[in-house]
Order: structure tokens, then sequence, then C-alpha cells
């Protein structure tokens, strides 16, 4: 009877250590977890957001020289494409861009996550789904097609694990925020995309039996962007009016964390789907990171969460692009609760020592030239505004970033 018990017992333990080793690999393996990326020796764990690069014949060829400057000084371990990245009217044009921003990634190894903008298949001409088999065709994109499971294509999840062992350290939640709603406004990440992210997080939770934090990546803002600046009906010096009601405006609230400038008014969606009510219920968010909105590089700190907009990183040549650029997110295996980030403007980042270097070495100096030249002037520019502003007014329009 003894002997019985044991043999039960021990098949019963068995049993157990088999299904919780297979969990992890199950949920790695349910088409929307990418195989776990990994911290570094150091502990460290570095992000480029590439974000609205809009590449067309014009300005291919000035962005991807750039953005591969920028790997090589950066050396990142992970860049993610948030969307309206190479639009053009047929799909083997669409395929040439693209294949000249992935080459910039394939050619030094760098994993990729891509998801999509407003535009990347609003002419209806292709689909997400075919646009994202161009960036899946490169072995560093790690990009995952969800298929039927999900509103839209590109949102999954993606582990970073402990640079020893298999512990699971960090997520980083990749949604795709759709194009356009039926009333054609801005659309957003949709209430099944919400459920999948809670119920994830919840296994996540009860699997580790703790949290794991983690940051959002997407090209839409949440609506939530609005109800963290200060509202205002006298519109003045960087205060913007409400997308969908011109008769309001805002700006930098003092009642929040502020990061960077606010350059022109958000551009969320105009339905709220929940998503913000979820990561705030969860927990598990530190931060929000979207492109969409070209010239902002801001940040407020809004009910525990950071809500932040990256440029776009193209560059068009001429004034207005030199202020565009790409963002930096680092984050530490030993302070997971934790993130570093920096947006590198291209007016600053052709004044950097070791990207002058890279360009000499390369024969790109006429480029990072062009760079300081036309960049002088829109800082120069910009910065006197902020100045004359906070002078006469007293407020603060810029922060660090």
């Amino acid at each position: 009877m003894m002997k019985r018990t044991f043999r039960t017992l021990l098949s019963l333990i068995l049993c157990l250590t088999i299904a919780a080793c297979a969990i992890p690999f199950a949920f790695a393996q349910d088409g929307l977890t990418t195989a776990p990326l990994r911290f570094g020796e150091d502990g460290k764990f570095k992000i480029m957001q590439v974000t609205d690069t809009h590449l067309n014949d014009n300005n291919v060829e000035d962005t991807v020289r750039l953005l591969g400057l920028a790997c090589d000084a950066e050396q990142p371990d992970l860049a993610v494409l948030t969307g309206d990245l190479a639009m053009q009217a047929t799909l083997e044009h669409t395929a040439e861009l693209a294949d000249a921003l992935m080459q910039v990634f394939d050619s030094r190894d760098i994993p990729v996550a891509v998801t999509f903008g407003n535009h990347d298949s609003e002419n209806g001409a292709y689909t997400r789904e075919e646009v994202m088999a161009l960036y899946n065709a490169y072995d560093c994109s790690i990009s995952i097609d969800d298929g039927d499971a999900l509103t839209g294509c590109g949102t999954y999840l993606i582990p970073i694990n402990s640079s020893e062992g298999d512990e699971l350290k960090f997520n980083l939640w990749i949604f795709d925020s759709g194009d356009y709603d039926g009333e054609g406004h801005y659309a957003n990440v949709a209430e099944d995309q919400v459920e999948w992210y809670r119920e994830t997080s919840e296994a996540i939770e009860a699997r580790s039996g703790k949290k794991i934090y983690s940051i959002v990546f997407q090209h839409i803002i949440v609506p939530q962007i609005y109800d963290a600046l200060e509202k205002t009906s006298v519109r003045g010096a960087y205060s913007y009016p409400n997308l969908y009601d011109k008769s309001s405006y805002y700006r930098f609230s003092k009642e929040y964390t502020n990061y960077g400038m606010l350059h022109e008014y958000p551009c969320p969606g105009y339905y709220d789907h929940g998503q913000f009510d979820a990561m705030k219920e969860r927990g598990d968010v530190l931060a929000l990171f979207t492109g969409h909105d070209h010239t902002n590089a801001f940040g407020v700190k809004y009910q525990g969460i950071d809500l932040c907009t990256s440029p776009s990183s193209r560059y068009n040549g001429g004034s207005f692009s030199t202020q565009y650029g790409y963002r930096i997110i680092e984050l530490d295996e030993n302070a997971p609760d934790q993130y570093d980030t920096r947006v590198v403007r291209w007016y600053d980042f052709g004044n950097m020592q070791e990207v002058k270097a890279l360009a000499d070495e390369r024969e790109e100096k006429s480029l990072l030239a062009e760079l300081r030249f036309v960049g002088f002037f829109q800082k120069f520019f910009t910065n006197l505004s902020v100045f004359v502003v906070e002078l006469f007014t007293g407020r603060t329009v810029r922060y660090p970033d």
C-alpha cells in the first residue's frame, strides 16, 4: 500500500514538474510570443525606437545612411519600428524601400520588431499581412503576424530573460494600434487586444509569482494623453488645440512630471477601448512609447505610466527634419522597475564624436556637415523661442528628455 502511494506521489510530482517546464515553452509557442531575448553580460539591454520614416525615393538614401551610423554608434540589442515606415502605390515599390530599411539592421545582426501605423496599408493596394511578410523575410525580424487571433497585424509579446539562466526579467508589449475607425478618426488598440494583454499579463504573474515589469510600443498614443495635459481656453505659445475639439487648448501641466517638448497636438484615437485602464489596473507597464506625431518628442508621467512620443526618424534634408531622430531606451535587469531613455535628434547626432569618426571612416562627412549646418539654425531658433516664452510667461515648455 505504501509503495503504491509512494509511486502515485512520485508520478504526480513528475507530472507537475513536466507541466511546469512545459508552461514557458507553450507560452512562447502560442503564436503571439517571440522566443526570449536576453540581457547582456553587463545586465543591460538597449532598445532603439525608429518610427515614421515615411520612406520614399527622395529620402531613403539619407535616412538609411543616418540610421546605419546610429546603429553603429549606439549598438542596440533590439530595434523597434513603430509604423508608417514605407508606403508606396504598389507592394513592389514598398518592398524596395522596406529592403533598404531592413538591410540596416540585417547587415548588423540587430533583431527587429515591427508594428504598423495608420499609413502602412491605408491605400488599399495591399494588406498589413502582406507588408508584414516583407519585413519577416529578413533573418533579423522577430516580428509576428498574429493572423486571425487579434485585430490588426503586429500585436505580440517579446520576453527578455536574465543574462544568466532563463529567468524572465522584463517584457515588451508590441501593439498594432490600427489606422482609422469607421468614422474616419484615428484608431486605437481594440478590445480583443486589450483582453489579450490582460489575460497574458495575469498568466505571466501567476507563473512567475510576481508582476513582470514591461514597456509598450505602438504607433498611436492613448486618448488619456489629453487628461495628462493642462486644459486652457486661451491659445498660447506651445499650447495646442485638442485634435477633436479645436475650442480647447492643451499644454504641459505642472501637476505631472514632464519630459521633452510638445511641438504639436497629440493625435490619439477618438474612442477609448480600455487599454490605459487595463495597464493601470495590471500595474506592470512602466511606459508607453509611440510615434505618429512626427515633431513631438515628449513624455508625461500620468497615473504611474509614462506616456511618451518619439520623433520621426526620417531625414528629408532642410531645416525641419534636422529635429527628427530616434529614441533610445535602456533597461537593467538588476532594476527592472526602472528604465532610462533619451531622444537623439539629427541636429545633435551630427556633432557626436563617435559618429564623426564613423562618418570619416566611410566618407559620409558631407551628410553630417549638412546636418550640422542646417541643424544649427533649427536648434538656434528653437532655443531662442523656448527662452523667450519661458522668460515672458514663466511657464516651462521644455523639460529634460
